[in-house]
């Protein structure tokens, strides 16, 4: 009997643990949002993703609330990567967003061009509770 229970209390805990390295594992599903300032006036960016088993997916709202899909979304080992191409006065330009997944914190960068010059500015985003 002793033996019976000590088994029973090894598969409890045993289950407990791998619950809670599921919960730990990094997640990029959601609504994740982040400010930026931008010749004085303040911008909110938002991102939605979804993962669905190794497809990553979703978009970002531009001009008048407009969304645009996220392209070559990737998701691995916690980090996340796409691009958003938009247009804007019959011009094309695209943003390359890289980040790491750390509880409901996205920090990364975004690559983009600007005048023909090669810019990077950095990211810190949160998970929305909404």
């Amino acid at each position: 009997m002793k033996r019976f229970v000590f088994a029973a209390v090894v598969v409890v805990l045993a289950g407990q643990i791998g619950m809670a390295r599921a919960a730990d594992k990094p997640d990029p599903n959601g609504t994740w949002k982040w400010t930026v300032e931008m010749n004085g006036q303040k911008r909110e960016n938002t991102l939605k993703l979804k993962l669905d088993g190794d497809k990553l997916t979703g978009s970002m709202p531009g001009r008048n609330n407009q969304d645009t899909a996220i392209e070559d979304g990737k998701f691995k080992d916690g980090e996340v990567s796409f691009s958003v191409t938009r247009e804007r006065n019959g011009q094309k330009f695209t943003q390359k967003y890289t980040g790491k997944i750390d509880g409901d914190t996205l920090k990364g960068k975004i690559e983009f061009e600007r005048n023909g010059e090669k810019m990077t500015r950095e990211f810190e985003a949160k998970r929305s509770k909404d």
